[in-house]
């Protein structure tokens, strides 16, 4: 898969970022939840100024007349429209697909207006357009490259927008340098002349560059040891920056069977994985966790021990459930659903050895992680082979790859991912209504959003509500339900509430971080003293 700058269709965490610094949204969200204006103009749409239809099915945004993109093209609803167009062609494999799944159609009322028609009554109307998933894109440079064309185009590693920056090059998988756009919409903004950004590395080496060499000026996803952290902070060249809300480490079940083949396919959702079909085993893999041990030594002001899956917007978020570490319990659940140990003390179940692969990216705290919880686990009789793959493949999506988080080629897997404000478009990472197109499997590329496998009437039903809810009270309820089915019936297993840390230069300042956008969201207010 070709290294690229459109996070639309990309998987890359590093792009994301990448794209911010040249692509803007409507709106952001800022610590509070609060919109943001970008490309909108005010008033931003609301229920009170009738922006909003009180029965939610349409939203109008007005947008900037100031505005160009770099090669001096204005900006027009019609972007806003083509974005949509691009985004919900089938063909186009945008990532952010599900995002834009709601929306019927967008409607150019003039200019300078656009309306958002949704298909059903929809309370997330804040979600479509803005944030990371929200980047508008040029239909000028574009139009020829909708749908099966759109991997080729020349924009991917030579994006223009309307962003404060412009690239000046790119080498992927490396490196992206950026100039100011002299003729940025925001008078007297940016700061910086040019602004480089590098990628690959780990989160160690990211922070040393930081806080110890002042090579760099900022570095974000710091997922390093508190020791680590403060030792390096002790050099006094940064600070080390922690924010609510980076979302939950999370231990993923994979609840296909990957080591049976399906016309050639791996963990095909139609095979249930032989152990982790049993509710049993996962209940014991979960007390098999000690997440306190965990969230002290590795992870300190980074993160705390929980046992919710989501962690971003605490109205969401029950407070009724709770962990344990209790591995009597676990070795009691094991016996009771059958699995009993072999000649060499590891357990068998339904005909199969509990020899499990776990597999995530190379990190020194993920790897710790994974240590821990292996020598528990081989308490009670249950054998992990631990597996870290490069993060730039981890995470790529690449579908010929069989390292990848989607391909599923595992047992256990972890990693992170945020919900936003509004979690019905990551709640898509267990449903299940349509099998063949809401999992991940070769005929979608493995790029849709449940790449567990997992299966769940009950949750399909909930979340089918959800979707339809407008009222403030029967949405948050709704939700709260769906949490507590996905903790109790062990989909997935959270371990750590992380905060987003990232380590800044005592030189940086005008930096205003959220856990609900890219760290580089508000870029062209920082600048540099001293």
């Amino acid at each position: 898969m070709r290294a690229h700058l459109i996070p639309a269709i990309s998987r890359v965490r590093f792009t994301c970022y990448a794209s911010r610094v040249v692509l803007e949204p409507l709106a952001d969200l800022d610590i509070n939840g609060n919109l943001v204006p970008v490309l909108a103009a005010e008033p931003l749409p609301s229920l009170e100024n009738g922006m909003v239809l009180p029965d939610g099915l349409s939203v109008t945004w007005k947008l900037r007349q100031d505005v160009k993109w770099h090669d001096g093209t204005p900006f027009t609803a019609r972007d806003v429209k083509f974005t949509f167009d691009y985004l919900s062609n089938p063909e186009t494999a945008a990532t952010t697909f599900g995002t834009y799944e709601p929306v019927d159609s967008v409607e150019v009322i003039d200019e300078y207006t656009v309306k958002v028609n949704f298909k059903q009554p929809w309370a997330g109307w804040f979600v479509i357009f803005t944030g990371p998933n929200g980047m508008i894109l040029p239909e000028h440079a574009l139009k020829d490259y909708v749908g099966a064309k759109a991997k080729d185009a020349p924009f991917n590693l030579q994006p223009i927008g309307t962003g404060p920056y412009k690239v000046k090059s790119f080498t992927p998988g490396d490196v992206v340098v950026y100039e100011i756009n002299q003729d940025y919409w925001e008078p007297g903004k940016p700061f910086f002349d040019t602004i480089t950004l590098k990628g690959g590395g780990d989160a160690a080496s990211a922070a040393r560059a930081v806080l110890q060499t002042g090579e760099m000026d900022y570095a974000w996803n710091i997922q390093v040891e508190p020791t680590i952290l403060k030792q390096m902070e002790a050099a006094g060249l940064g600070k080390i920056q922690s924010t609510f809300g980076g979302g939950t480490e999370r231990i993923e079940i994979m609840h296909a069977d990957p080591q049976t083949e399906v016309n050639g396919e791996k963990a095909h959702y139609t095979v249930p994985h032989p152990h982790f079909k049993e509710l049993k085993v996962r209940q014991a893999l979960a007390l098999a966790i000690q997440r306190d041990v965990i969230a002290e030594q590795l992870y300190g002001p980074g993160g705390s021990a929980t046992a919710l899956t989501l962690n971003e917007n605490k109205q969401f978020m029950p407070q009724d459930l709770t962990w344990e570490f209790n591995l009597e319990k676990a070795a009691q659940l094991l016996d009771e659903v059958g699995a009993a140990p072999g000649p060499d003390g590891i357990r068998v179940l339904n005909g199969r050895r509990m020899d499990w692969l776990w597999m995530t990216s190379i990190n020194a705290v993920r790897q710790k992680t994974q240590e821990i919880v292996k020598a528990a686990l081989a308490q009670i009789g249950i054998n992990i082979q631990i597996k870290a793959v490069d993060a730039a493949v981890f995470f790529s999506g690449d579908p010929g790859n069989p390292d990848t988080l989607n391909r599923g080629e595992y047992d256990l897997g972890m990693w992170t991912n945020s919900s936003g404000l509004f979690p019905i478009i990551w709640y898509k990472r267990y449903l299940s209504r349509n099998p063949e197109t809401d999992i991940a499997q070769r005929s979608n590329d493995w790029h849709t959003p449940n790449v567990i496998r997992y299966q769940n009437d009950e949750f399909n039903r909930l979340y089918t509500q959800v979707e339809q809810e407008i009222d403030p009270d029967k949405y948050t309820a709704l939700f709260l339900d769906m949490q507590r089915l996905v903790v109790n019936d062990v989909a997935e297993i959270g371990i750590i509430a992380r905060n987003s840390v990232a380590v800044v230069s005592n030189r940086l300042t005008g930096i205003n971080p959220t856990p609900y956008a890219s760290d580089l969201w508000d870029v062209k207010n920082w600048r540099r003293e001293g």
